[in-house]
Formats: C-alpha cells, structure tokens, sequence
C-alpha cells in the first residue's frame, strides 16, 4: 500500500515520519559534534606527537563519515517488527521509535510493534539508543531478504520516497508476515520509481534498491573471493562497491591494517563512481587505474601497441621470458676473491664463492634480497678466515670488508645489479638477447612483434605502451617484492590481460570482488573466461556468480544489444529486463552528407528528456561532433581529458573507448559500423555501447548497420 502526500498534504503519518527524521538529524549532528570537540591528545604534546597526530587523522576521518548531506536520506527504510521479537538485541522496550514513546502499530495482547529504522548509517541518540540502524548490520539483512516465505520475524517493511531535495514525501508497506499470497510479491511502487528516477552526473549508490541476489554478493564475507559476471544494468559496479562498504563495516581494522584498493580501468570511470562511497559513509578508500597501478613512479603509458603486439605482451609467458633474462646474469666467477683488508690478503677460492652463490640462488628471496644475501655471506666468509688466522674483528670489522673493492666487484660479477625499466628495454630492443631469453616460449614471428619501434637507446626515450608498463611491474617484482593488500575490488576486469593480473594478484594478498562482463571484454590479450582470469590473479577458487537481471536499462534496449551475444560471447545467457518502455529504442537512418547534422538532432531532442546525455562515436570522430554540437549551440563536455565532464554539463560527448563501466540516461550512437572498424574487437565495443542508455537510445546511421543488427 503506497501512501502519497500528493493526495493530502497533510497525512499525519508522513508528517510524523518528518518529524522523526529531523530528530535523526539532529542526533547525527551531535554525534559529529561530539567526535570533533572530545580532546583526544595524550600525554606530553612533545613526547606523544605521533600517537596524537594518528589520533586527530582518525577523528578527522570519523567527523567525515558523520557528515550529513541534506539531499541524501538518512533513512529509507523501516521493519517492523511482533512484540518480543528483537530481545536478543536488547532492542525491545526501547524501540527506535519517532519520539522513543513508541508510537508502532499495535502487535498481539495490546502491546506495539517494534520499529526499526534502516540508514545508510548508525544513528544514536545522546542516551546510546539507535535511532537508524546501518544497512549493513545483520538486522539490515531482513530488509533486503525478508519475504512471506521467509519473514525474518519481520511483520511489515516499509520504504519511503523522497523528492531531490531529500524531502520525505511518500511511504509505502508491505505486509510480511501473515500476507494472503505467500508467492512472490508484487512490484513495489516507490522501488520502481527509484529505479527509473532520471539521473544525471556521477553514479549513486543503491542502498534502496538492493535486491536479494545483489544483496547476497555484498554480504559475502572477506576471506572469499567474489567473480561477478554481470550483464549490463545488472548493478554489478555498484554490487561490488557496496560489498567493500560492507567489509569496511564488518572488518573495518583488518582492512585498516591491510589496505584496501578500487582498481578501475580509467580515470574518467573512477570519477564517475566517487561519490558512492562517501554517500555510504566511508572515505578515503583509495582509487586507482591499471595504469598508475603498473606504473607508480608516473611516467605513463605514452604509446599504443597494435594488436598483435599487445596480445603477445600480456601473454603469461612473458614472465618466464622475463624471469630468464634477469637470473641469466647470476654466474658463477672466474676467479679467486682476493680482499686487501688490515694490511693482508685474504683469499677466497672461487669453488667456496660458487658455493655460496648457489646457496644464496636456491634461497626464495627476490633477486634483490639475494644479492645483499650474497654480499652478506662473502662478507662473512672473508671474517672467517680472519679470525682463523687470529685475527680479532669487532663490529667495525664487517663494515670494512663490505667496503673493500675486491669483495664489491666479485658481487658485481657474480650478481649484476639490475633496473627493471633497463631489463625490459634491453629484451625489446635486442632481438639476440630477446631470443635466448624466449627461447622455447615465442616463436620468431612472436618476438619480432614484441621488438619496441624505433629501438630507443634508453629508458629516457622510450615511449612505452600500456602492456610494457606490465612487463616492467613484473620485473621490478622480481628485484624486490611488493607488499599486499587486504581487499582488492577490479572493475571491468574482463580486459584485463594476464600479465596486469599478475601485477593486481602481487598486490592482492588477501581477497578480491572482480567485476566485469565476458561480453563487453576489448582487451586485445583478454583471457576470454573467468575461471583463466582467476588463475593469473592468483585466486583460482574465488567464487563465480552471475547476474543477469537488468534493473536500469530497459528490455528493448537489452533484446536489441543482445542480438550481437551470439557472435561475441555464444556462451552467456541473454539477459533480461524488469523494464519494459516503449520508446526506449530509435533508430534512424540518414544520407551521409547529413549524418553530422541528423546526430546534433538527435541530441538536441535527448535534451527535452530529463538526465544525462550521452553522445557516443568511434574516437576519431567526436572531436568533430563536438564542433557541430557548438555550432548549433549545444554545450557540450568532451569524456577524457577532464574527469569532471559528467558533472560539467548534461551533454557529453564520449569516445567509444572510454563509455565503459558509465551510464546515461539517454544515449545517442554515432554510426556503428564506424565504432566497429576502428578496432579488431569492434563488435565487443559496439555491445558496450548499446548498452550504456538507461531510459532511451537513439541511433543514427548512414552506413548499414552490422549484421547482427540489420536484421528485422
């Protein structure tokens, strides 16, 4: 039963509920206030300096998860429980009510329901009792999961509208326990609306519209692995994003002390997930592309690899290849080790020094932490025989033959110092060199591909591409080993290549929540299914989960990309649609001379809509889109060279490379057989794009539509 103050400005219940949430405000400002004026310093101001800065950082992190934003609701939701039911919680008798007096419905034997208040955030009053209740505690759980087939003890849910303001303006309830049909329940109107309210800018959060077989992969707890196939608008992004909060919440000091990280395929789509987070209330989860991920050092990705090139690069055996190269310069030496140290010679036979080397070779240490090894037993064998010979060292002693010159050549000898940026250059430059090491691995078509254009001379002139960032990230791992962290979330990581997962896998020491779509994978070097991806991560038993219902694109849209599955992934389910519109889909085609012009008016009529509009276009062509769209005075922002495009204007004109992972709310497509051709998986790219509109989507063509497509 839907209650709308459209009808009676007046009703009493939604007023009530008003008035309850500004008490939840209220308590939420006091609650900040209170982490924000308690003294936290300790001891001396002098002696105690570090431990009080780690304490004001964390009360200053603490105020801003407590910051309320006025046009986010506090609360959407609200379970009502049966007398007796939450004892266990030592809830009953105290109720977060409206006013703590307890106004729910009355239960059986004339005492009232127990009324529990969902949030995206815990709200106490002054007193401790909870006013909201956080949507991820486990009584969170009944609001998402609760049914007639299985109420949670719950009697009656009820979930509120909002108008843009964050003004509570409707409420609506459904009777769990004892409903007359206990089968599916009917569609609920306010879940609807928030489903299909027009959006504009960066993503949101779903915590309203959380559904039982989303809400499941949030939950999965931190020590497992969690694959998401998710067709498009299935809620897969912000499955996963919603899933770290949710560990974030249940695990908060493990993965304070481990680290987590969101590692997504650029800049311009980590821009666009933003704000989820913080509306959640956790900041300072740190954000990065695969990109600065290989490369921290920040020299970036300055060259485009061809296809072939780029596949064979990101081929797992190019770890070996690389692995071979840097220990192929561990020799053993050519000679005795004769240090001058005190006056006297000390020698050392180069059987007893290939001894040691083979000792430090067979330890698993990195190739770094081996040379020191090796550094360190020749140092320790060269005191030895010192003090065989009466010789009495001090700890003055070892410092002394570390420093001899004799003791630092035979380690340069016989363990060369190494730059991973120079390892690769020297492989991708010298076809001799590059051949011993991929001996058996690349064939000789393979390793001329591989070979860097132009052979630079040094790492200064190099321009290197995406897949060698990759090359070299593996062999600055081998140098010396880098540190994991607790949680790692990859999005679209269906594009990933086998060697980026080993760069993400070295990072990821504990679990990760991998999200993508088979369908929409580009990559030139993509695996091609889940369970290979999950093997280079490192995580061959992580769970794989599929979502395939749509809840934001609506089922023209998807039946209609959906015809390019059986060519680009025969494997995958079709997806389907809770959505039904009837003019979500146009298509039109044009003259060639006028498809410039028929663009600029497809989205010029896109603009009457409500939302965000996106004009999308093989990347060669938008800079030109974006000139008429100027012309016919239609502001417009351009996707890629500022992050803040979706928020600078309604209108974006995005490249086709750069539309995945985004969603708007109308989208106009810029001839597809164009998006087609500019790339070898060009109908890959195509279903990405079709499947970016969550209301409407106009295309425009004077080519003939590719196959798939031109049927019917």
């Amino acid at each position: 039963m839907t209650h709308d103050p459209a009808a009676d400005s007046a009703d009493p219940e939604v007023l009530a509920e008003r008035a309850y949430l500004r008490t939840c405000r209220e308590a939420l400002r006091a609650m900040r206030e209170d982490v924000l004026t308690t003294e936290t310093t300790q001891g001396d101001a002098f002696v105690d300096k570090y431990n009080n800065a780690i304490i004001r950082e964390a009360r200053a992190e603490r105020a801003e998860q407590l910051l309320d934003l006025p046009d986010v609701p506090l609360f959407f939701g609200r379970l009502d429980y049966p007398p007796g039911e939450l004892e266990e919680y030592g809830l009953e008798g105290v109720r977060p009510g409206r006013d703590g007096r307890g106004e729910g419905e009355r239960g059986d034997g004339g005492a009232r329901d127990t009324l529990m208040y969902i949030g995206r955030r815990g709200v106490r009053d002054a007193g401790g009792t909870p006013l909201v209740v956080d949507w991820r505690a486990p009584m969170g759980t009944a609001f998402y999961q609760a049914g007639p087939k299985n109420p949670m003890r719950v009697r009656k849910r009820r979930r509120y509208g909002f108008d843009r303001n964050g003004e509570l303006t409707a409420y609506e309830d459904e009777i769990i326990q004892g409903a007359r049909d206990a089968g599916a329940p009917g569609a609920s109107a306010l879940l609807t609306a928030e489903l299909e309210r027009p959006r504009s800018g960066p993503m949101r959060d779903i915590v309203t519209t959380i559904q039982p077989e989303q809400d499941d992969i949030v939950r999965a707890p931190l020590d497992r692995t969690v694959c998401v196939q998710g067709a498009p608008g299935t809620g897969k992004t912000a499955v996963g994003l919603h899933r770290l909060a949710y560990l974030l919440y249940t695990d908060r000091e493990r993965l304070k002390r481990g680290g987590t990280v969101i590692i997504g395929p650029n800049r311009s789509f980590l821009a666009y997930i933003r704000n989820v987070l913080p509306a959640l209330g956790e900041v300072g989860v740190t954000q990065t592309t695969v990109e600065e991920l290989l490369d921290p050092g920040g020299t970036g990705a300055r060259r485009e690899d061809d296809p072939t090139a780029a596949r064979i690069k990101g081929d797992a055996r190019m770890a070996e290849v690389i692995r071979r190269d840097l220990w192929s310069g561990v020799r053993p030496p050519a000679e005795d080790l004769v240090a001058e140290v005190g006056g006297r010679r000390w020698r050392l036979d180069r059987d007893d020094l290939a001894e040691i080397l083979r000792e430090c070779r067979e330890s698993d240490v990195s190739y770094g932490a081996g040379r020191e090894l090796l550094t360190q037993r020749i140092v320790t064998a060269v005191i030895r025989l010192m003090e065989r010979s009466g010789k009495i060292s001090d700890g003055r002693t070892r410092g002394t033959v570390r420093r001899c010159p004799a003791v630092k050549a035979a380690v340069a000898a016989m363990w060369p110092k190494a730059d991973a940026a120079k390892l690769v250059l020297g492989l991708l430059t010298d076809p001799a060199r590059l051949a011993r090491a991929a001996g058996g691995l690349l064939d000789p078509a393979e390793q001329e591909a591989v070979l860097l254009p132009g052979r630079p001379r040094s790492v200064k002139s190099a321009r290197w591409s995406l897949a060698d960032l990759a090359l070299i990230n593996e062999a600055a791992d081998l140098l010396e080993r880098q540190s994991g962290l607790a949680h790692v979330v990859i999005d679209e990581a269906q594009d990933l290549s086998p060697m980026q997962c080993r760069a993400i896998a070295r990072r990821a020491a504990g679990s990760c929540t991998v999200l993508g779509d088979l369908a929409q994978a580009t990559g030139p070097a993509a695996p091609g299914d889940w369970a290979t991806l999950l093997a280079h991560l490192g995580k061959p038993d992580g769970e794989i989960v599929e979502l395939d219902r749509g809840y934001r694109v609506p089922a023209q849209i998807i039946d209609y990309a959906a015809r390019l599955l059986p060519r680009i992934a025969p494997g995958l389910r079709t997806p389907a649609s809770v959505r039904q519109s009837v003019d979500a889909l146009q298509v039109t085609e044009t003259a060639p001379a006028q498809l410039v012009a028929s663009t600029v008016a497809a989205c010029e009529k896109a603009l009457v809509r409500e939302g965000s509009v996106g004009l999308v276009a093989a990347d060669a062509d938008v800079p030109g889109l974006h000139a008429a769209l100027a012309d016919a005075g239609l502001p417009s922002a351009v996707l890629g060279g500022d992050e803040d495009a979706m928020e600078a204007e309604r209108l974006v004109c995005v490249p086709a490379s750069l539309v995945k992972g985004l969603e708007f709310e109308t989208v106009v497509v810029a001839e597809p057989a164009r998006i087609v051709r500019a790339e070898p998986r060009g109908l890959h790219r195509l279903y990405v794009v079709l499947t970016r509109a969550v209301s409407a989507m106009h295309i425009v063509h004077a080519e003939p539509l590719p196959e798939p497509l031109g049927e019917g």
